[in-house]
């Protein structure tokens, strides 16, 4: 265990009770914080419980990446359900816009996927670690996951993807339609090629793990405080956190883990944030064809052309749909779910719907697709982990090993430099 003697007996907040969340206050009590972590809903209930479920290393490749670039013409028609944008939302954050697509350059993305990798690969062995500490490999799958291309175009004009996760060392096989089919038998034949990344995990209930490492957390003496939190004001040696519906409470230090909720909570306490919202969507389905009580999928899929994810759960089959750019808060528009359904029915028989409503998630995402991780500016006793787009769930206890050495002040255990807080984030 890391030496935590900076942090023994100070009673610190973690705000924020999904994956980054729970895993921070977990940390900071190993090394002896007296920790308390506070959220509006049940831990695990917010973005974390609606993601895919996928632990792996091909993430290390961001939405703003080369390939992207080329596709603009056709991600701008705005029709598609890998991607779609408000105008109103893209004019509103044109420099975060500006930004986003400089960041996808070839220079900028490689920066960006070799700092990725180092935090996506120290979550995976703190993930796996977690997972057996606290009985919950039930939910772990090792099989992998796939790329699927309906055209051998699709699948050539991704070869910068591919070569960066060759030379990181991301183990995956090119396969052929008559080895996915091998592979998997429920999809049918409309792929012309595969991309398996091997070495790499999926879990069957992103919720149940979160809420399972915070019962952990409960157990070994830390508190879970319901609340609204607002604002907070940093003095000289505490911080008041402020509540919508609660009185105050003053801390030695906080961690900052509230997602997309965090934009609003430092702007409300003296902070400008450049930071957008990738929205996204599920829904469940039984997953079985015919009288047949098999799953027809082993690991979870993304149909790029698609614009998809398809993932094994617990409940069945969850389709997950691509990008939605637009204010955190907006109305829900099914437009681009539909259409993801409509994609995956061509792939595979779904089954009947299991849930009666659309689920709706927020990813908040930095210009450069990176987290911010570290002490915010101009502050001492607060530190900051958030905006990790669509990897907070997998890259949540890497996270919290770095926000807790450097709470401790101690060096982390991978460069913490690509993930400062002052890159989008800056004190008025």
């Amino acid at each position: 265990m890391k030496n935590g003697a900076a942090i023994t007996g100070q009673k610190i907040a973690v705000l924020g009770a999904g994956m980054v969340g729970v895993c921070t206050a977990l940390e900071l009590q190993k090394r002896g914080a007296v920790v308390t972590l506070i959220d509006r809903k049940q831990p695990g209930q917010e973005t974390s419980y609606g993601n895919a479920g996928v632990l792996a290393r091909s993430s290390l490749i961001p939405i703003n990446n080369p390939s992207m670039l080329g596709s603009l013409p056709r991600l701008a028609l705005n029709k598609g359900a890998a991607l779609r944008y408000d105008p109103l939302f893209m004019m509103r954050n044109a420099i975060w816009v500006t930004q986003f697509l400089v960041n996808a350059r070839r220079s900028q993305f490689l920066a960006t996927a070799s700092a990725l990798d180092s935090l996506i690969c120290l979550s995976i062995r703190k993930q796996l670690k977690l997972l057996q500490e606290n009985g919950l490999n039930e939910h772990l799958s090792d099989q992998g996951w796939l790329f699927l291309y309906r055209q051998t175009a699709e699948f050539d004009a991704t070869v910068v993807n591919r070569d960066v996760m060759n030379d990181h060392g991301v183990p995956t096989e090119v396969l052929d339609q008559n080895a996915l089919h091998d592979l998997e038998p429920g999809l049918r034949r409309i792929f012309s090629k595969a991309l398996w990344i091997k070495g790499s995990y999926s879990i069957s209930d992103p919720g149940a793990v979160v809420e399972g490492y915070a019962r952990a957390f409960v157990n070994r003496g830390g508190v879970i405080q319901c609340g609204n939190v607002t604002a907070m004001t940093e003095a000289e040696d505490n911080v008041t956190i402020q509540f919508a519906d609660a009185p105050d409470i003053v801390a030695d230090q906080i961690a900052v883990c509230l997602g997309p909720w965090a934009k609003t909570f430092l702007e409300k306490s003296g902070y400008r944030v450049r930071m957008a919202f990738e929205r996204g969507y599920h829904r469940h389905f039984n997953g079985l064809s015919g009288g047949s009580n098999t799953p027809q999928l082993g690991r979870p899929i993304c149909d790029t052309a698609g614009g998809y994810v398809l993932s094994p759960m617990q409940s069945g089959l969850r389709l997950s749909s691509g990008v939605e750019l637009t204010d955190c808060d907006a109305p829900q528009n099914t437009r681009q779910i539909e259409l993801a359904e409509h994609a995956a029915r061509e792939a595979i028989d779904l089954g009947a719907r299991v849930d009666e409503s659309t689920w709706l998630g927020r990813r908040p995402t930095f210009p450069d697709s990176r987290p911010s991780i570290g002490i915010a500016p101009g502050s001492r006793r607060v530190a900051l982990g958030i905006g990790h787009q669509h990897i907070g769930f997998m890259t949540g206890a890497g996270t919290a090993d770095m926000i807790a050495d450097i709470m401790s002040g101690q060096p982390c255990d991978i460069d913490a430099n690509p993930f400062r807080a002052d890159r989008y984030i800056s004190r008025r």
